[in-house]
């Protein structure tokens, strides 16, 4: 397994997907500030920001940016045809695949950290009044945390969906509305706190300072532990496909006529 991880590692210098990773955090980033524009009685500090940050990677941005790197790289090995050279070495689809997926994690918090390098700079741009050193360090912390939730709540979509060439791309689609709809589940403490997008921000505590916000950290833990059992199933219960071969069609020898 340790071979794999190493494997998927290097192979990440060919994929140029990951740009668009980096470009959808540079969004959610961008997407705040511009938010920060609108004359809705907001009062905006460095806390706040942070706050507008997380909430936009968790409803629109980073279900869909995960989703999409996840699959890619899963799919490549088919995309290229290199999937049924893997499978004779002998290497499992099953063991591939949780390779990939552990890359995926690492990746989550790679992503974490850049979106807080964007935000620090958008900060030291704009100005947000409040800001303190230890203030940035939690919400780094917590940005970093969040991301990686987020990538444990939409692992089953990313097995699923992953099977068939190109099919990772339905996967995107199903992880923005499953992504947007905690937007409606935060409405609602008890379904915030088990719904696994929402329950991300449950286990750091999202706005845990105002009191209509009640979150269950225990109830969070336990959404998103269920979901991780899940996937762990999905992968055991995975049939192994292995290369199918094709056979040569034998070509049919005409007689010449004649000498």
């Amino acid at each position: 397994m340790v071979r794999i991880v190493k494997t998927e590692f290097y192979k990440l210098k060919r994929y140029h997907i990951l740009w668009s990773g980096v470009a959808l955090m540079f969004l959610s980033v961008i997407l705040t500030l511009f938010t920060s524009m609108a004359n809705d009685g907001s009062v905006w500090d460095f806390v706040y920001f942070t706050e507008q940050v997380i909430k936009n990677n968790m409803s629109m941005i980073f279900p869909v940016c995960i989703s999409l790197i996840a699959g890619y790289m899963i799919s490549r090995e088919q995309t290229d045809d290199t999937l049924k050279n893997i499978l004779t070495i002998p290497i499992s689809f099953k063991r591939l695949l949780t390779g990939k997926l552990i890359v995926c994690g690492v990746l989550s918090v790679a992503f974490g950290l850049i979106c807080s390098l964007f935000m620090i700079i958008a900060e030291m741009i704009v100005g947000f009044p409040g800001f303190q050193i230890s203030l940035a360090l939690k919400a780094i912390l917590q940005i970093t945390a969040v991301n990686f939730f987020l990538y444990l709540a939409v692992l089953p979509i990313i097995i699923i969906t992953c099977r068939k060439a190109g099919g990772f791309l339905v996967g995107v689609i199903i992880a923005f509305v499953y992504g947007y709809g905690g937007m409606f589940a935060a409405g609602n403490m008890a379904l915030a706190n088990i719904y696994p997008i929402t329950a991300s921000l449950g286990i750091i505590g999202y706005r845990s300072y105002d009191t209509a916000v009640n979150w269950s950290r225990t109830t969070c833990i336990f959404s998103l532990t269920a979901v991780v059992v899940i996937s762990v199933v999905l992968i055991i219960c995975m049939k192994e496909t292995g290369p199918k071969q094709v056979r040569k069609k034998e070509k049919k020898t005409v007689p010449k006529k004649g000498w």
